[in-house]
């Protein structure tokens, strides 16, 4: 970057300032829209959610009820601008600082077993700021352990050695999403452990490694899972999810009392809802978490059907999107990055929604985009940059 212009590898001919912007092979011009109005869109409709989940939440607002909703939208602003910012360095920029932001994403991560690290909602799994202000650093991990295997199994694809990794290579990778998944579960924070893994198995299937790497990775999983309920590893209360979804009747004013209000929820809202704002179970605060892991419930009962299934249409956008950029780049290395997204934004969406419907266990995740929170609302714009920074620097012809 020199005065006032810039040059980005595949943005085509430098031009000068943000006139750039409006040419007809500029940066706007090779955006994915679908992609960002999608995210936009999920990020003001949980505005509007989280607002009427938590206007009248005293206890939580501290007197103001659009407390919640100015600091989502805040949220929402410094992620966009996270997006532009990664957009701006692209993914293979990124790709060379890989070693500094995975230390400092595993640093992070063990501070939050120091006595700086606090519980929120059942989970020590933050780190407190200071004025309200809180970060939960599992959720950056989520984007260096995608960018880490990426930068491994790619390296000598992309330079031509390789037709597909090697089972070296591939050992390289898992040794290095293995320390800050096993730094998680010591949380425990078994959520973002479940999201971690099932990231690491959508690397390994866009890199071409061997399938026999898939299906041991699987069959360590099962093991490792047996083995964390076993040795004790888990909390009481997440024993109790599980024992809670394993059997919906168990202590229906106790452990299952979330999932049991959340279906209440949904189930009340019908085709078009009762309107936002209107919601019986929102009003009456019965649901637990409603601005975080249980949003979707208010779509459910305020917006009905119809609103949850705009929800998942546009986090659908997102993905069938994500694919596409994920089947056109000409490169391993965006290959690899786009499937990891993928993954983390597939699961994560079906667990939370899965979770509100009863089909799934309680994982305390949020839902992309939708739920309050600053640090999962940082890494998921973020990752809408990467997917963005693919898509601009592939060759025109692609």
């Amino acid at each position: 970057m020199t005065g006032n212009s810039f040059s980005v590898s595949g943005y085509g001919p430098k031009r000068a300032g943000w006139t750039r912007l409006f040419a007809r092979d500029s940066l706007a011009r090779r955006l994915d829209w679908p992609i960002l109005l999608s995210a936009i869109a999920l990020s003001l409709i949980g505005a509007a959610l989280v607002y009427s989940a938590t206007r009248n939440r005293t206890e939580l607002n501290e007197g103001d009820p659009y407390y919640f909703l100015v600091r989502h939208l805040l949220n929402t602003g410094i992620g966009f601008a996270l997006m532009i910012g990664t957009v701006w360095l692209g993914h293979r920029t990124l790709r060379g600082a890989v070693p500094i932001l995975y230390g400092l994403s595993v640093f992070l991560v063990l501070l939050v077993l120091t006595p700086l690290g606090a519980t929120i909602n059942g989970a020590h799994a933050w780190l407190v700021l200071g004025a309200g202000f809180s970060l939960q650093p599992s959720e950056f991990v989520k984007v260096t352990i995608i960018l880490g295997m990426a930068m491994l199994l790619a390296a000598r694809v992309d330079a031509g050695d390789k037709q597909y990794p090697d089972h070296r290579t591939v050992l390289q990778a898992l040794g290095l999403a293995t320390v800050p998944i096993l730094i998680v579960l010591l949380m425990p924070d078994l959520g973002s452990v479940m999201v971690m893994v099932i990231i690491v198995l959508g690397v390994l299937l866009a890199s071409g490694a061997s399938n026999r790497w898939v299906f041991g990775l699987l069959g360590v999983g099962v093991a490792g899972a047996i083995a964390v309920w076993q040795l004790g590893v888990l909390d009481e209360y997440q024993i109790n999810r599980f024992a809670a979804f394993a059997n919906p009747e168990l202590d229906p004013a106790g452990v299952g009392y979330n999932t049991n209000q959340a279906r209440i929820a949904i189930g009340s809202g019908g085709l078009t809802g009762s309107g936002l704002f209107n919601g019986s179970q929102t009003t009456g605060q019965f649901v637990p978490e409603q601005q975080t892991d249980f949003v979707f419930t208010v779509a459910g009962e305020e917006l009905g059907f119809v609103g949850g299934g705009l929800i998942i249409v546009l986090l659908g956008v997102v993905l069938w999107r994500a694919c596409r950029i994920a089947r056109e780049t000409t490169e391993l290395y965006g290959t690899i990055v786009a499937a990891g997204i993928i993954a983390w934004f597939a699961f994560q969406s079906f667990e939370n929604i899965g979770m509100t419907l009863g089909i799934m266990p309680v994982a305390g995740l949020p839902l992309p985009f939708v739920s309050y929170g600053g640090s999962s609302m940082f890494a998921v714009w973020v990752a809408v940059g990467l997917l963005q920074s693919i898509r601009v620097q592939r060759p025109m012809s692609a």
